[in-house]
């Protein structure tokens, strides 16, 4: 890989991890009546951070497992049905895994009755479909973002 070519997947890591970041803090705020013991709204936003930054490195890790299996840097970019499929399927996979080791193992975090569960697991319908449909949003936005840069360096 050559030096540019190494700068512009490492734009690209930057800008996806940016873009995760906020997308995901407006999603963990709305989302946070459906958790128990929350407090008040500036209580919520300041909880939410870490969450958030945590959502960026999810997405980096789908990001990585495309970059894997497909074999290009780029893939985010313009994922075809390939990529959309390896972003769900492993989107899908992080956020169960996830979810069930804050909820059951750690006890980090609980849901209230107001919180759509998917059947037979007792696991939270709204952060996985977080996971599902937030990346290719992400991704689309950064990879937007990454050819503006690359215009106006042009």
């Amino acid at each position: 890989m050559t030096n540019r070519a190494m700068t512009k997947t490492a734009l690209r890591i930057a800008l996806t991890f940016a873009v995760a970041v906020a997308i995901n803090f407006f999603w963990e705020v709305t989302q946070m009546p459906l958790y128990a013991g929350q407090g008040s709204i500036a209580n919520v936003a300041v909880h939410c951070i870490a969450p958030s930054l945590g959502d960026g490195i999810i997405v980096l890790m789908i990001f990585g497992v495309g970059r894997v299996f497909l074999r290009r840097s780029d893939w985010s970019d313009r994922p075809r049905v390939s990529g959309y499929m390896l972003m769900l399927l492993s989107g899908f996979t992080l956020a169960v895994f996830i979810e069930w080791v804050a909820v059951y193992i750690l006890g980090r975090w609980s849901y209230t009755v107001a919180m759509p569960l998917l059947l037979g697991s007792g696991i939270g319908v709204i952060p996985i479909l977080q996971m599902l449909v937030l990346p290719p949003v992400i991704f689309k936005i950064a990879a937007r973002l990454l050819d503006v840069i690359a215009s106006l360096s042009a």
